[in-house]
Protein backbone atom coordinates (compact mmCIF):
# COMPACT_ATOMS: atom_id res chain seq x y z
CA UNK A 1 0.00 0.00 0.00
CA UNK A 2 1.18 3.51 -0.79
CA UNK A 3 2.45 5.18 2.39
CA UNK A 4 4.42 8.08 0.94
CA UNK A 5 3.24 11.70 1.01
CA UNK A 6 0.72 12.83 -1.58
CA UNK A 7 2.20 14.76 -4.52
CA UNK A 8 0.64 16.20 -7.66
CA UNK A 9 1.52 13.17 -9.78
CA UNK A 10 -0.62 10.99 -7.51
CA UNK A 11 -3.75 12.84 -8.64
CA UNK A 12 -3.16 12.22 -12.35
CA UNK A 13 -5.43 9.26 -12.88
CA UNK A 14 -8.68 7.57 -11.97
CA UNK A 15 -9.69 7.25 -8.33
CA UNK A 16 -12.30 4.54 -7.79
CA UNK A 17 -14.95 5.12 -5.11
CA UNK A 18 -16.19 1.57 -4.42
CA UNK A 19 -19.07 0.24 -2.36
CA UNK A 20 -18.45 -1.94 0.68
CA UNK A 21 -19.76 -5.51 0.51
CA UNK A 22 -21.59 -6.92 3.52
CA UNK A 23 -22.76 -10.39 4.49
CA UNK A 24 -26.39 -11.49 4.60
CA UNK A 25 -26.19 -12.16 8.32
CA UNK A 26 -27.35 -10.57 11.56
CA UNK A 27 -25.77 -7.14 11.92
CA UNK A 28 -24.72 -7.09 8.24
CA UNK A 29 -20.97 -7.58 8.94
CA UNK A 30 -18.39 -6.52 6.37
CA UNK A 31 -17.57 -9.22 3.81
CA UNK A 32 -13.84 -8.85 3.24
CA UNK A 33 -13.67 -11.77 0.82
CA UNK A 34 -16.19 -10.15 -1.51
CA UNK A 35 -14.49 -6.79 -1.10
CA UNK A 36 -11.27 -8.51 -2.19
CA UNK A 37 -13.06 -9.79 -5.30
CA UNK A 38 -14.12 -6.26 -6.17
CA UNK A 39 -10.60 -4.96 -5.55
CA UNK A 40 -9.14 -7.55 -7.92
CA UNK A 41 -11.66 -6.60 -10.61
CA UNK A 42 -10.77 -2.91 -10.37
CA UNK A 43 -7.05 -3.61 -10.38
CA UNK A 44 -7.45 -5.80 -13.47
CA UNK A 45 -8.78 -2.70 -15.25
CA UNK A 46 -5.71 -0.68 -14.32
CA UNK A 47 -7.03 1.25 -11.31
CA UNK A 48 -4.72 1.62 -8.31
CA UNK A 49 -6.36 4.50 -6.40
CA UNK A 50 -9.25 3.57 -4.09
CA UNK A 51 -11.29 6.03 -2.05
CA UNK A 52 -13.75 4.53 0.44
CA UNK A 53 -16.39 7.14 1.22
CA UNK A 54 -19.97 7.82 0.21
CA UNK A 55 -20.44 4.80 -2.06
CA UNK A 56 -19.28 2.62 0.84
CA UNK A 57 -21.82 4.32 3.14
CA UNK A 58 -19.04 5.38 5.52
CA UNK A 59 -21.45 7.98 6.90
CA UNK A 60 -23.23 5.08 8.63
CA UNK A 61 -20.27 2.89 9.68
CA UNK A 62 -19.94 1.99 13.35
CA UNK A 63 -16.59 2.67 15.00
CA UNK A 64 -15.90 -1.07 15.25
CA UNK A 65 -16.60 -1.49 11.52
CA UNK A 66 -14.37 1.49 10.79
CA UNK A 67 -11.51 -0.14 12.67
CA UNK A 68 -12.02 -3.35 10.68
CA UNK A 69 -12.11 -1.39 7.43
CA UNK A 70 -8.84 0.40 8.22
CA UNK A 71 -7.10 -2.89 9.01
CA UNK A 72 -8.26 -4.26 5.66
CA UNK A 73 -7.24 -1.17 3.69
CA UNK A 74 -3.80 -1.18 5.32
CA UNK A 75 -3.17 -4.59 3.73
CA UNK A 76 -3.71 -3.47 0.12
CA UNK A 77 -1.05 -4.64 -2.37
CA UNK A 78 2.05 -2.55 -3.02
CA UNK A 79 0.93 -0.43 -6.01
CA UNK A 80 -2.40 0.52 -4.46
CA UNK A 81 -3.29 3.78 -2.78
CA UNK A 82 -6.05 3.25 -0.20
CA UNK A 83 -7.85 6.35 1.06
CA UNK A 84 -10.28 6.06 3.97
CA UNK A 85 -12.79 8.78 4.80
CA UNK A 86 -13.63 10.30 8.17
CA UNK A 87 -16.44 12.38 9.64
CA UNK A 88 -18.65 14.07 8.70
CA UNK A 89 -19.19 15.41 12.24
CA UNK A 90 -16.32 16.76 14.35
CA UNK A 91 -16.81 14.31 17.21
CA UNK A 92 -17.02 11.31 14.90
CA UNK A 93 -13.90 12.44 13.04
CA UNK A 94 -11.96 12.81 16.29
CA UNK A 95 -12.93 9.29 17.35
CA UNK A 96 -11.87 7.95 13.96
CA UNK A 97 -8.63 9.94 14.05
CA UNK A 98 -7.34 7.82 16.94
CA UNK A 99 -7.80 4.70 14.80
CA UNK A 100 -6.25 6.29 11.71
CA UNK A 101 -3.15 7.20 13.70
CA UNK A 102 -2.33 3.50 14.11
CA UNK A 103 -1.73 3.17 10.37
CA UNK A 104 0.37 4.85 7.67
CA UNK A 105 -2.26 6.14 5.26
CA UNK A 106 -0.96 9.15 3.31
CA UNK A 107 -4.23 11.03 3.84
CA UNK A 108 -7.95 10.68 4.52
CA UNK A 109 -10.97 12.29 2.92
CA UNK A 110 -13.07 14.56 5.13
CA UNK A 111 -16.71 13.81 4.34
CA UNK A 112 -18.74 17.02 3.86
CA UNK A 113 -20.57 18.19 6.97
CA UNK A 114 -24.25 19.12 6.72
CA UNK A 115 -24.57 20.14 10.36
CA UNK A 116 -24.24 23.69 11.78
CA UNK A 117 -20.94 25.04 10.51
CA UNK A 118 -19.10 28.05 9.15
CA UNK A 119 -15.80 28.62 7.39
CA UNK A 120 -13.76 29.64 10.44
CA UNK A 121 -15.13 26.79 12.54
CA UNK A 122 -14.49 24.18 9.86
CA UNK A 123 -10.97 25.46 9.29
CA UNK A 124 -10.18 25.12 12.99
CA UNK A 125 -11.91 21.76 13.39
CA UNK A 126 -10.33 20.14 10.33
CA UNK A 127 -6.93 21.29 11.51
CA UNK A 128 -7.50 19.62 14.88
CA UNK A 129 -8.74 16.43 13.23
CA UNK A 130 -5.72 16.26 10.91
CA UNK A 131 -3.38 16.77 13.84
CA UNK A 132 -5.13 14.07 15.89
CA UNK A 133 -5.00 11.61 12.98
CA UNK A 134 -1.38 12.42 12.15
CA UNK A 135 -2.17 12.85 8.47
CA UNK A 136 -3.41 15.50 6.00
CA UNK A 137 -6.86 15.58 4.42
CA UNK A 138 -8.60 15.56 1.08
CA UNK A 139 -11.41 18.11 1.23
CA UNK A 140 -14.72 17.23 -0.41
CA UNK A 141 -16.65 20.11 -1.96
CA UNK A 142 -20.02 18.60 -2.84
CA UNK A 143 -22.10 21.77 -2.60
CA UNK A 144 -21.18 25.44 -2.67
CA UNK A 145 -22.27 25.79 0.96
CA UNK A 146 -20.15 22.96 2.36
CA UNK A 147 -17.89 25.52 4.05
CA UNK A 148 -20.78 27.68 5.22
CA UNK A 149 -23.17 30.19 3.73
CA UNK A 150 -20.46 32.81 3.12
CA UNK A 151 -19.06 31.26 -0.05
CA UNK A 152 -16.05 33.54 -0.40
CA UNK A 153 -15.07 33.01 3.23
CA UNK A 154 -15.39 29.26 2.61
CA UNK A 155 -13.09 29.35 -0.40
CA UNK A 156 -10.60 31.46 1.55
CA UNK A 157 -10.65 28.87 4.35
CA UNK A 158 -10.01 26.07 1.85
CA UNK A 159 -7.05 28.02 0.44
CA UNK A 160 -5.58 28.49 3.93
CA UNK A 161 -5.94 24.78 4.66
CA UNK A 162 -4.03 24.04 1.45
CA UNK A 163 -1.37 26.62 2.33
CA UNK A 164 -0.98 25.06 5.79
CA UNK A 165 -0.55 21.57 4.23
CA UNK A 166 -3.58 20.35 6.17
CA UNK A 167 -5.29 19.78 2.83
CA UNK A 168 -3.34 17.93 0.12
CA UNK A 169 -6.13 17.59 -2.45
CA UNK A 170 -9.72 18.61 -3.15
CA UNK A 171 -12.48 16.39 -4.51
CA UNK A 172 -14.69 18.80 -6.45
CA UNK A 173 -18.23 17.47 -6.88
CA UNK A 174 -20.59 20.42 -7.30
CA UNK A 175 -23.08 19.37 -9.99
CA UNK A 176 -23.78 21.85 -12.81
CA UNK A 177 -26.10 21.63 -15.82
CA UNK A 178 -23.03 22.58 -17.87
CA UNK A 179 -19.81 21.65 -16.03
CA UNK A 180 -17.89 24.00 -18.32
CA UNK A 181 -19.78 26.96 -16.84
CA UNK A 182 -18.77 26.98 -13.18
CA UNK A 183 -17.83 30.34 -11.63
CA UNK A 184 -17.46 28.75 -8.17
CA UNK A 185 -14.86 26.28 -9.47
CA UNK A 186 -13.10 29.13 -11.27
CA UNK A 187 -12.93 31.09 -8.00
CA UNK A 188 -11.57 28.01 -6.21
CA UNK A 189 -8.85 27.59 -8.85
CA UNK A 190 -7.92 31.26 -8.48
CA UNK A 191 -7.01 30.41 -4.87
CA UNK A 192 -5.46 26.91 -5.10
CA UNK A 193 -3.28 25.07 -7.59
CA UNK A 194 -5.47 23.23 -10.13
CA UNK A 195 -3.11 20.27 -9.89
CA UNK A 196 -4.55 19.59 -6.42
CA UNK A 197 -8.21 19.55 -7.51
CA UNK A 198 -9.75 16.40 -8.97
CA UNK A 199 -13.09 16.10 -10.72
CA UNK A 200 -15.28 14.26 -8.24
CA UNK A 201 -18.55 13.36 -9.98
CA UNK A 202 -17.65 10.41 -12.19
CA UNK A 203 -17.36 10.20 -15.95
CA UNK A 204 -20.18 12.59 -16.87
CA UNK A 205 -18.27 15.89 -16.27
CA UNK A 206 -14.73 14.48 -16.28
CA UNK A 207 -13.71 15.35 -19.89
CA UNK A 208 -15.03 18.89 -19.51
CA UNK A 209 -13.31 19.37 -16.15
CA UNK A 210 -10.00 18.13 -17.55
CA UNK A 211 -10.27 20.07 -20.83
CA UNK A 212 -11.74 23.38 -19.63
CA UNK A 213 -10.25 23.68 -16.14
CA UNK A 214 -7.13 21.54 -16.46
CA UNK A 215 -7.99 19.20 -13.58
CA UNK A 216 -5.55 16.27 -13.38
CA UNK A 217 -7.92 13.32 -12.86
CA UNK A 218 -11.32 12.19 -11.71
CA UNK A 219 -13.16 9.91 -9.32
CA UNK A 220 -15.43 7.14 -10.52
CA UNK A 221 -18.23 5.02 -9.12
CA UNK A 222 -19.35 3.37 -12.35
CA UNK A 223 -15.69 2.69 -13.12
CA UNK A 224 -15.75 0.13 -10.31
CA UNK A 225 -17.83 -1.93 -12.76
CA UNK A 226 -15.90 -0.88 -15.89
CA UNK A 227 -12.40 0.01 -14.65
CA UNK A 228 -10.66 -0.57 -17.98
CA UNK A 229 -13.07 1.74 -19.77
CA UNK A 230 -12.72 4.41 -17.09
CA UNK A 231 -8.93 4.15 -17.34
CA UNK A 232 -9.20 4.49 -21.11
CA UNK A 233 -11.31 7.64 -20.66
CA UNK A 234 -8.59 9.15 -18.49
CA UNK A 235 -5.90 8.29 -21.04
CA UNK A 236 -7.89 9.89 -23.85
CA UNK A 237 -8.31 13.09 -21.80
CA UNK A 238 -4.65 13.14 -20.75
CA UNK A 239 -3.62 12.80 -24.41
CA UNK A 240 -5.97 15.58 -25.47
CA UNK A 241 -8.13 13.22 -27.53
CA UNK A 242 -11.42 14.61 -26.29
CA UNK A 243 -13.42 13.28 -29.24
CA UNK A 244 -12.52 9.76 -28.16
CA UNK A 245 -13.10 10.73 -24.53
CA UNK A 246 -16.66 11.80 -25.33
CA UNK A 247 -17.32 8.49 -27.09
CA UNK A 248 -16.12 6.55 -24.04
CA UNK A 249 -18.03 8.84 -21.69
CA UNK A 250 -21.27 8.06 -23.55
CA UNK A 251 -20.98 4.39 -22.57
CA UNK A 252 -21.26 5.33 -18.89
CA UNK A 253 -24.29 7.60 -19.18
CA UNK A 254 -27.09 4.98 -18.99
CA UNK A 255 -25.77 3.75 -15.64
CA UNK A 256 -25.00 7.29 -14.47
CA UNK A 257 -28.57 8.32 -15.36
CA UNK A 258 -29.95 5.54 -13.17
CA UNK A 259 -27.59 6.48 -10.35
CA UNK A 260 -28.74 10.09 -10.54
CA UNK A 261 -32.40 9.02 -10.55
CA UNK A 262 -32.35 6.33 -7.84
CA UNK A 263 -29.35 7.23 -5.67
CA UNK A 264 -25.71 6.89 -6.76
CA UNK A 265 -24.48 4.59 -3.99
CA UNK A 266 -27.45 2.22 -3.83
CA UNK A 267 -27.51 1.77 -7.63
CA UNK A 268 -23.77 1.06 -7.76
CA UNK A 269 -24.12 -1.43 -4.89
CA UNK A 270 -26.80 -3.32 -6.84
CA UNK A 271 -25.07 -3.00 -10.21
CA UNK A 272 -21.89 -4.74 -9.07
CA UNK A 273 -23.88 -7.65 -7.70
CA UNK A 274 -26.03 -7.92 -10.85
CA UNK A 275 -22.82 -7.95 -12.89
CA UNK A 276 -21.40 -10.83 -10.86
CA UNK A 277 -18.34 -8.79 -9.89
CA UNK A 278 -18.97 -9.28 -6.17
CA UNK A 279 -21.79 -10.22 -3.83
CA UNK A 280 -22.23 -6.79 -2.33
CA UNK A 281 -25.04 -7.96 -0.04
CA UNK A 282 -27.22 -5.68 2.08
CA UNK A 283 -26.67 -1.99 2.66
CA UNK A 284 -26.89 -0.36 6.08
CA UNK A 285 -29.72 1.84 7.27
CA UNK A 286 -30.60 4.71 6.75
CA UNK A 287 -30.67 3.83 3.04
CA UNK A 288 -32.84 1.17 1.42
CA UNK A 289 -31.73 -1.29 -1.24
CA UNK A 290 -33.13 -1.25 -4.76
CA UNK A 291 -36.32 -3.26 -5.24
CA UNK A 292 -36.96 -5.79 -8.00
CA UNK A 293 -38.85 -3.15 -9.98
CA UNK A 294 -35.58 -1.23 -10.24
CA UNK A 295 -33.13 -4.13 -10.46
CA UNK A 296 -34.95 -5.53 -13.52
CA UNK A 297 -34.40 -2.53 -15.82
CA UNK A 298 -30.94 -2.00 -14.32
CA UNK A 299 -29.68 -5.42 -15.48
CA UNK A 300 -29.48 -4.69 -19.25
CA UNK A 301 -27.76 -1.38 -18.51
CA UNK A 302 -25.15 -3.22 -16.44
CA UNK A 303 -24.72 -5.85 -19.14
CA UNK A 304 -24.25 -3.18 -21.78
CA UNK A 305 -21.50 -1.45 -19.81
CA UNK A 306 -19.83 -4.82 -19.13
CA UNK A 307 -19.80 -5.51 -22.87
CA UNK A 308 -18.08 -2.17 -23.47
CA UNK A 309 -15.62 -3.02 -20.70
CA UNK A 310 -14.76 -6.36 -22.27
CA UNK A 311 -13.86 -4.54 -25.46
CA UNK A 312 -11.63 -2.08 -23.62
CA UNK A 313 -9.34 -4.71 -22.10
CA UNK A 314 -10.39 -8.22 -23.18
CA UNK A 315 -7.45 -9.86 -21.39
CA UNK A 316 -8.74 -8.74 -17.98
CA UNK A 317 -10.79 -11.26 -16.07
CA UNK A 318 -12.28 -11.44 -12.60
CA UNK A 319 -9.79 -12.81 -10.11
CA UNK A 320 -6.80 -11.76 -12.24
CA UNK A 321 -4.80 -10.91 -9.12
CA UNK A 322 -4.36 -12.81 -5.89
CA UNK A 323 -6.32 -12.18 -2.72
CA UNK A 324 -4.35 -9.45 -0.99
CA UNK A 325 -4.93 -10.67 2.54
Amino acid sequence: MKTTAVVGEDLKGVMAVPPLARKEAPGRPLDLRENDRLLRHMMAGGITRFLYGGNAFLYHLSLAEYEELLDWLAGFPGPCWAIPSLGPSYGRARDQAALLRRHRFPCALALPCGDPRDAVGLEAGLGEVAQAAGLPLILYLKEEGNFGSDLEAGLDAVARLVEAKICVAIKYAVVRPDPGQDPYLARLLARVDKRLVISGIGERPAPTHMRTFGLPGFTTGSGCLAPGLSSELFRACAQGDFARAETIRAAFLPLEDRRDAWGPARVLHAALELAGVARTGPIPPFVSALGEAQRGPLLPIVQGLLAEEAGSHPAARLGATKDHR
